[in-house]
């Protein structure tokens, strides 16, 4: 039965080629992602060791809530200085003590575009050796910074800025810009610089000046003379610090908390990656199961024959699970190879994209070879599992007297039957599911989600009759005969009809439902940016650190400005929860931003006057002329007053009162945002004064309703096409079903075919009802999973709508049509190859075919 298992494989080698596509396809998106988790995550733990090299305890500068880190100033107050420096380093076992001083620091690009990612542009300070050299930043091309005119930064910064030795460098730290002299370009090991950041050095007293005070530091870097245990040393250093204003880690530590933390950033994409490999595999089952089906059909004469002459039922499961297990095998180890190379085209593509991965050689662990290969060998053989056990109960005298014989009634009753209840209960939790509220109800939109694709999928040889039938008569009225001739090939076997339809459904079922979701999510973001905004510019920074209120007054007096109103926010605490407290210019606010009161108004608030949004006001049960205690978080309490209530807004929040009540409780005087309205539309020229005018510093975001939406909703765009890429290896799949259905197809109708070709049809009509089959059951698999897509994309909206309000379902016909026709090109590129060999049958050998 072995012998005879690796017969039929070789024997079948074109037919079972296409399964053993679906299967490499699947398990290539399994190995890749593995293998692609485990090289970024190798190479990051690799560089983030590398930077921490020589490190044995690191003390780093904390707060508490007597004394924080960031005064007035804007600059940090640090308790590590030379005193403890010089105490730490009279420690036994301490080698050495770095001392770093922590900042950011932007860099404008050749375009004015910031360089970097925000947080991720580090600065800090270049601490050089009696030689002139600073081992954490090996200098590349000229020397350290040594002045307070002077900087260095690191190799890819320069390189993205276009600046060499000598020229003059524009960054910015916390507003103005800054101009320094660059006169070195060094290397860097750090993860969060390779990452996309980038590194700006200064000498010590410099950095000192822009971040801290004089003397003081935010980090001391330990390093332990040889044989000193690092635990020891790390409990000697915590007896020496100021209480409760810094802390002291091991490098033991520091490495592993680097390293979960890596682990935890590639944690999501990985299991994202997964699920979409998890989809591909699921539609390759499919496939593998309906070819497994029409072998066996075709091979029933041959296993009744070893049934006559002693095989066992149980020995014809294991010749068709064998011949499954080897199929697999073989697919699973090309794949695993394919995989690789996905793996090490997602790392450029994302790259390319911005990731900043370090570099690292690719890494094939055996749990990625062994996942891959389980994964391959598992699903074909439980795909083949229901096909071996129909191929064990045929009866050796009826599969000698007929080639094909018709599914029982009773199987398909129990399937209908089946059918509807999963789809019914399916139905019903997404019922269920619109009455939900919380975006934490997700699992269970999921599971609905779940049970109805797979109950219309068990329903879908009983729903293929009345929408093929549908389809028949147009194809019949088109194309005459031969759209007769494809409607009733496509009825005769609705078991392997549906399953072909059912691969390409599936794939259309979750590009459909993504593609209405995120085009109704876009719509609301729009609608949100143009109902809550009459500015044409909000203006902030890109990393969160406020824009100097002096500058802020400039920007209002520019010509062409017509109204210009600051936001700040601060917190106030009401019982157990908080609110989020705008200060404004409140007879500017409603010039810029729309303001709906359904009771009240900020005509005449008082100093503690507030007004809060309609949702606010009904979790906390306030009307217009309530008052609460209110707690800042400066600690201070202050009786507030609502004096108005409005409709929710975007851009305002939950509450908005004057910028006198709010500024008493800020830690630093500084506007969040501007909200600029100009006279006559948003003009190049008057982004250009603007910027000028707050120092034109690359920190600035200066955007209009364009940008705005382009950073809202052109992040929900970017998702949606990932989304299409990664499902399109589903799409890809089922088109291999196709395929696969339509080549054996013709080979069971060999005779028929002659016959047709026999009674005058001709090679054409041949080719156009081969086609036109195809097409039939590409467009059935087609309007099911659009359909079923739309109907999760409703029902699950709604869970959306919690987070954004302005979120309704829309229908992007266009793309709905897009998806058809696409069904409609799979159609008639799949039936490519079947049509042309059933047109090149010869006609007398068709005739004679057993």
């Amino acid at each position: 039965m072995l012998r005879t298992a690796l017969r039929n494989v070789l024997a079948h080698k074109a037919r079972l080629m296409m399964t053993a596509l679906a299967v490499l396809l699947g398990v290539a998106f399994v190995a890749g992602t593995l293998i692609f988790s485990d090289t970024v995550g190798e190479a990051i733990k690799k560089a983030s060791a590398k930077n921490l090299k020589g490190v044995a305890v690191s003390v780093q500068a904390v707060s508490d809530d007597n004394a924080p880190l960031t005064g007035k100033d804007g600059k940090r107050t640090t308790l590590l200085d030379d005193k403890l420096v010089d105490t730490v380093r009279a420690l036994p076992g301490v080698q050495s003590v770095r001392r770093n001083v922590a900042g950011t620091a932007t860099l404008a690009g050749p375009d004015g575009i910031p360089i970097g990612k925000g947080w991720q542009n580090i600065a800090t300070n270049f601490q050089p050796d009696k030689d002139g050299y600073d081992e954490r930043y090996p200098l590349m091309e000229g020397r350290g910074p040594a002045a307070a005119n002077e900087i260095a930064l690191d190799e890819a910064t320069a390189k993205a800025a276009g600046h060499k030795v000598g020229d003059s460098v524009r960054f910015a730290t916390d507003g103005p810009v800054l101009t320094k002299k660059l006169v070195g370009i060094v290397t860097t090991e750090d993860p969060q610089v390779t990452a996309g950041g980038s590194l700006a050095l200064f000498d010590t007293a410099t950095a000192q000046k822009l971040y801290l005070h004089p003397g003081q530091f935010d980090e001391l870097v330990v390093g332990a003379a040889p044989g000193t245990d690092q635990q020891a040393l790390t409990a000697k250093v915590r007896e020496v610090l100021p209480k409760d204003r810094a802390e002291a880690t091991s490098g033991t530590a520091l490495a592993a908390e680097q390293s979960r933390m890596i682990t935890e950033q590639n944690k999501s994409l990985s299991q994202t990656l997964l699920v979409f490999a998890g989809i591909a595999l699921f539609v390759g089952i499919f496939i593998i199961a309906n070819t497994f089906t029409m072998l066996i059909s075709q091979r029933s004469r041959e296993i009744a024959l070893l049934r006559a002459v002693g095989a066992s039922r149980r020995q014809v499961v294991r010749s068709v699970l064998a011949e499954a297990g080897l199929l697999g095998l073989v697919s699973s180890v090309i794949g695993l190879g394919l995989g690789a190379g996905i793996a090490v085209g997602l790392r450029a593509v994302l790259d390319a994209n911005g990731a900043g991965f370090p570099d690292g050689p690719v890494i094939v662990s055996p749990t990625a070879v062994l996942s891959a290969l389980g994964v391959g060998v598992v699903v074909t053989v439980l795909a083949a599992w229901l096909p071996s056990r129909k191929a064990a109960k045929i009866a050796p005298v009826e599969a000698l007297n007929t080639v094909e014989a018709p599914p029982a009634l009773r199987s398909l009753v129990i399937r209908n039957s089946l059918g509807t209840v999963v789809t019914g209960l399916g139905v019903a939790v997404m019922f269920y599911v619109t009455t939900l509220k919380s975006s934490d109800d997700l699992p269970v939109a999921m599971a609905g989600s779940m049970l109805t694709l797979t109950g219309v999928i068990i329903l879908a040889p009983l729903l293929s009759r009345p929408l093929v039938s549908l389809a028949g008569v147009v194809t019949t009225r088109l194309f005459g005969i031969g759209g007769k001739l494809a409607k009733e090939n496509a009825l005769r076997n609705p078991r392997r009809t549906a399953a072909t339809a059912s691969a390409l459904m599936i794939g259309l079922t979750l590009i459909t439902g993504m593609t209405v979701v995120g085009n109704s999510a876009q719509q609301a973001m729009d609608k949100m940016t143009a109902n809550g905004l009459k500015a044409d510019y909000k203006i902030a920074t890109s990393t969160f650190i406020g824009l100097d209120t002096k500058l802020s007054q400039k920007v209002a007096q520019i010509p062409g400005v017509e109204a210009m109103a600051p936001l700040r926010n601060s917190g106030v605490q009401t019982g157990d929860s908080s609110l989020n407290l705008v200060g404004t210019d409140l007879a500017a606010i409603g010039k810029v931003a729309q303001l709906d009161f359904t009771s009240g108004s900020l005509t005449a608030p008082g100093a503690d006057g507030i007004a809060v949004s309609r949702t606010a006001a009904k979790e906390h049960g306030w009307q217009t002329g309530d008052t609460f205690d209110g707690t800042f978080f400066d600690k201070k309490k202050t009786k507030l007053k609502i004096v108005g209530i409005y409709a929710d807004n975007p851009v305002i929040g939950e509450a908005i009162g004057a910028t006198s009540l709010v500024d008493p409780h800020l830690t630093e005087l500084k506007n969040d945002e501007l909200l600029v309205k100009a006279a006559d539309g948003p003009k190049e020229e008057l982004e250009k004064q603007i910027r000028h005018a707050l120092g034109d510093s690359p920190l600035l975001k200066v955007q209009d309703h364009a940008d705005l939406r382009k950073e809202n909703a052109g992040q929900i765009e970017t998702v949606l096409y990932i989304v299409y890429g990664l499902l399109g290896m589903a799409v890809i799949i089922a088109v291999v079903g196709v395929v696969n259905t339509l080549a054996m197809s013709v080979f069971e109708r060999t005779r028929e075919i002659g016959m047709l070709r026999a009674i005058g049809l001709a090679r054409s009509g041949i080719k156009q009802m081969v086609r036109l089959e195809s097409v039939v059951i590409s467009l059935f698999g087609a309007v099911l999973g659009i359909g079923v897509g739309v109907f999760l994309s409703w029902a699950g909206g709604n869970l959306v709508s919690q987070g954004l309000p302005t979120y309704e379902l829309l229908l992007p016909w266009g793309r709905l049509g897009l998806f058809l026709l696409i069904a409609l090109v799979v159609g008639v590129l799949a039936a490519l190859w079947p049509a042309r060999r059933a047109a090149r049958l010869n006609v007398l050998e068709a005739i004679g075919a057993q």
